[in-house]
């Protein structure tokens, strides 16, 4: 499932991919102008998007993703999470 303009507890996640496989991971997708990539995550982060998805627990992929007018270029980051029962952490074993 596809939700664009997610509500979460504090704004709205620009996108959010939620699998129907349980196996692949849900995917929450923040887009900026003229910012930084970075920034895109960690707005992620700071407003806890990740609480829209209540009921999924596992893998999570966080994406930023900045285009820059000047410059014309688009930068991309994906940082993998893990969401349990204690919250959202990091994935130790993530190679992304």
């Amino acid at each position: 499932m596809i939700v664009k303009e997610m509500t979460t507890g504090k704004g709205f996640a620009d996108v959010v991919f939620i699998p129907y496989d349980s196996t692949l991971p849900a995917m929450i997708i923040e887009l900026k102008k003229n910012k930084t990539a970075e920034s895109a995550i960690d707005q992620i982060k700071e407003r806890k998007y990740f609480d829209c998805l209540r009921g999924y627990m596992g893998e999570l992929l966080f994406v930023g993703i900045n285009y820059d007018e000047n410059t014309k270029k688009h930068s991309c980051i994906i940082k993998k999470f893990v969401k349990s029962e204690g919250g959202t952490e990091p994935d130790k074993k993530a190679k992304i």
